[in-house]
């Protein structure tokens, strides 16, 4: 009866609640971390709550945990409860307020926690960008494969569409190259183009994907799995033939405007420019030619306009998110979307859940993690992970949070 009266005491936390908890344990990690990694006998502080280093010294495994239940467990758990009531009393007050100002406020204190908790090392850094630069590719494949009820391999293809685009744009503008000559522009115009470059990748990934959708729509059943496959083998094969943007060498020289702030930015505005896509009108419409194309034309729907326009919003997304991927790591390859990149994105997506902005953040957060904490087993880490998913598909064939909206109302009102 205690443990649970303690579960159903968590539960009436809010949100906000749970934000000011994670704050304050980043905060404490930032003024006590390196103390206590002195006294627990660690090396430095966990990178990944503790996972890296437990994997690769068992030994440090008490410190370890230890360190996670001092610094974030008992931390953000003794905040939330004790913040619960001022916590829901301020949330009732802000939705008095227009709704975006309620999550403004949640997603700055969200940014907040994850800023202080990347400037911890560099590796952190690059982990997040990359994690929310997955939950966009994922995203926008879910678009296709859940919502519209196809299967489409092309994702990597609009990624290298993007990641090249976006990447010439800025090179070419901003910086002194090998390939390109010397910059047109002077760099502190950079950040402000920047921006531009990433919706020239996109447009330029739609528009690979109109070539796609053009024939491969006029059919039905495995057709557009078929082409999108092939599709993706021409422009990696394409990008490794042009020398003018590398080869098979790659491009590098990016400038570094993918910082923290731009990447969090897109990847709030693909969420809520896809959670309101999926919600539309024309988003029921993807649905009813999911669940029955037939009844959908009968019933006045534009079926092909329909998947046409939800095919080239995903691959717009993708070739965003390509653009930031080139810039994160200031140097892009087209061996790195090929076979192993696809076959991640589809994980994260059958993982996360079909036909559900929840299920695709679920799936593009928790993989993207599990492989960073899991690199240090090497080999068989490509073990435990395809054993993982083959469970999931088992036991649950749609994904762990599938087919459920997401609705910012309910996540950002007081709880009960």
């Amino acid at each position: 009866m205690l443990s649970r009266r303690i579960w159903d005491s968590f539960f009436r936390v809010p949100l906000l609640g749970w934000l000011i908890g994670i704050l304050i344990a980043v905060m404490l990690e930032h003024l006590l971390g390196d103390s206590l990694v002195d006294v627990l006998g660690l090396s430095k502080i966990p990178a990944l709550f503790g996972f890296v280093i437990i994997l690769k010294n068992p030994i440090l495994m008490p410190g370890a945990t230890l360190y996670v239940l001092l610094i974030y467990i008992i931390p953000v758990s003794a905040v939330a409860r004790i913040s619960s009531w001022p916590a829901n009393k301020l949330a009732a007050r802000l939705l008095d307020f227009p709704i975006w100002f309620s999550v403004v406020i949640h997603l700055g204190l969200f940014y907040a926690a994850l800023h202080m908790w990347s400037e911890i090392s560099a590796y952190r850094l690059l982990t997040l960008k990359l994690t929310l630069i997955a939950i966009m590719v994922t995203l926008s494949l879910n678009v296709v494969n859940g919502y519209m009820g196809e299967f489409s391999c092309s994702h990597p293809g609009f990624m290298a569409l993007g990641a090249y685009a976006a990447s010439v744009v800025t090179v070419v503008l901003f910086v002194n190259d090998r390939l390109f000559g010397p910059a047109l522009l002077a760099p502190a115009f950079g950040p402000f183009i920047f921006p531009v470059a990433l919706v020239t990748g996109g447009m330029v990934a739609a528009l690979g994907a109109l070539a796609i959708a053009i024939p491969s729509f006029r059919t039905r059943g495995d057709y557009l799995a078929i082409i999108s496959l092939a599709f993706m083998f021409i422009i990696k094969s394409m990008i490794e033939n042009l020398e003018v943007v590398g080869g098979p060498r790659g491009l590098s020289s990016q400038p570094d405007y993918a910082n923290l702030p731009i990447v969090f930015f897109w990847t709030i505005a693909c969420i809520w420019m896809t959670n309101n896509f999926v919600r539309s009108i024309l988003g029921k419409a993807l649905n009813a030619v999911r669940d029955d194309e037939m009844a959908a034309n009968a019933m006045t729907v534009n079926t092909r306009r329909t998947k046409i326009i939800a095919f080239l919003f995903a691959a717009f997304w993708a070739g965003v998110a390509g653009g930031l991927f080139a810039h994160v790591l200031r140097y892009v390859n087209p061996a790195t979307f090929g076979l192993q990149k696809l076959a991640e994105v589809l994980a994260m997506v059958y993982f996360g859940g079909l036909n559900s902005v929840y299920g695709s953040i679920v799936g593009a957060v928790s993989l993207s993690l599990l492989g960073e904490a899991l690199r240090p087993l090497e080999i068989f880490k490509w073990i435990i992970i395809p054993l993982l998913l083959i469970l999931v598909m088992i036991y649950r064939p749609t994904g762990l949070v599938a087919f459920k909206e997401l609705n910012v109302r309910n996540l950002v009102k007081p709880k009960q």
